[in-house]
């Protein structure tokens, strides 16, 4: 049980971080492959209202801070309020994201509880994927949850080192829920862009990095070609769940090694014991999922 082919025509996605950006490239996709969206952001850009309002009913708009649970959490029932009664998201796409603000970053350090960052990059994605699981097994319907991370959720930076923590964890766990895929009809698939045109570099948190980081039109991929690989990566069966795609300028598509690494090194995953191993593993696991599949909430 995978959730193969899933043609955006006809679903209903939700998208955080949408109003602007590679997410907002995302959602004009979305919409122009007759789809229904809800926009989950602070705020919109005048270009994001426009899309709405010219969407005839098929786009709407949350105002939703993703480092608040209860924001996130109250998502299922705008889709109801927005689409109507019953109404629940087959894609999910945990695109909000900021990258090494002042306000929080290791290199600052001005915050006194925790970092917001680790919470918008990587907290959020995890919860929305949680959130997304919860309404797809309660209506026994196959979704498809698309987290954004980075080039360098792979790689290091000196200068970013939080951001690169936060997107670094967002891979492990799209790693880590390969198994869903199979399991569950949930897959979670992870893309990787290299530097992107978008506000978050060129816009008023961009501006205190843009020239650190020596940002350039030239070195970047525009949105709508992330937005491309993102459509690809949520219709296309050869995704499967786990799936790590990167892309950056001059290597648009790079599929990356996302194969889950079995606990015991160098062990056969098809013999006998290993798949006693395996089965015990992932019995609680199931058993939860199990309780919450048509347990419409």
């Amino acid at each position: 049980m995978v959730v193969g082919d899933f043609p955006l025509k006809g679903k209903l996605a939700v998208v955080t971080g949408g109003g602007s950006g590679i997410n907002l490239s995302f959602v004009k996709l979305a919409l122009e492959s007759e789809a229904k969206v809800l926009i989950a952001d602070l705020k919109l850009t005048s270009e994001a209202d426009d899309t709405i309002k010219s969407s005839s009913g098929a786009a709407s708009f949350m105002k939703c801070d993703v480092s608040k649970w209860s924001d996130l959490e109250a998502i299922p029932s705008e889709i109801e309020r927005a689409f109507g009664k019953g109404a629940v998201a087959d894609v999910w796409i945990a695109g909000a994201g900021v990258f090494e603000p002042q306000w929080s970053s290791f290199l600052y350090d001005t915050e006194s509880d925790f970092y917001m960052q680790m919470r918008i990059n990587a907290e959020h994605p995890i919860k929305l994927t949680r959130i997304a699981m919860r309404s797809c097994l309660g209506a026994n319907k196959p979704c498809v949850v698309l987290i954004i991370s980075s080039g360098a959720g792979i790689t290091g930076t000196y200068p970013g080192a939080l951001y690169c923590a936060s997107k670094h964890a967002v891979v492990g766990f799209t790693k880590s829920m390969m198994q869903a895929d199979m399991d569950e009809n949930v897959k979670v698939v992870c893309i990787l862009p290299g530097m992107v045109s978008t506000p978050l570099w060129t816009g008023e948190q961009g501006r205190h990095v843009k020239g650190q980081f020596s940002y350039t039109d030239d070195v970047c991929v525009t949105p709508d070609q992330v937005a491309e690989a993102m459509k690809e990566m949520v219709e296309q069966a050869k995704y499967k769940g786990g799936a790590l795609l990167e892309i950056k300028k001059g290597d648009l598509r790079h599929d990356l090694e996302s194969t889950q690494a079995l606990i015991i090194e160098g062990s056969d995953k098809d013999t006998p014991e290993m798949k006693q191993f395996f089965e015990t593993l992932y019995a609680p696991v199931r058993e939860v999922f199990s309780k919450e599949r048509g347990a419409k909430l």
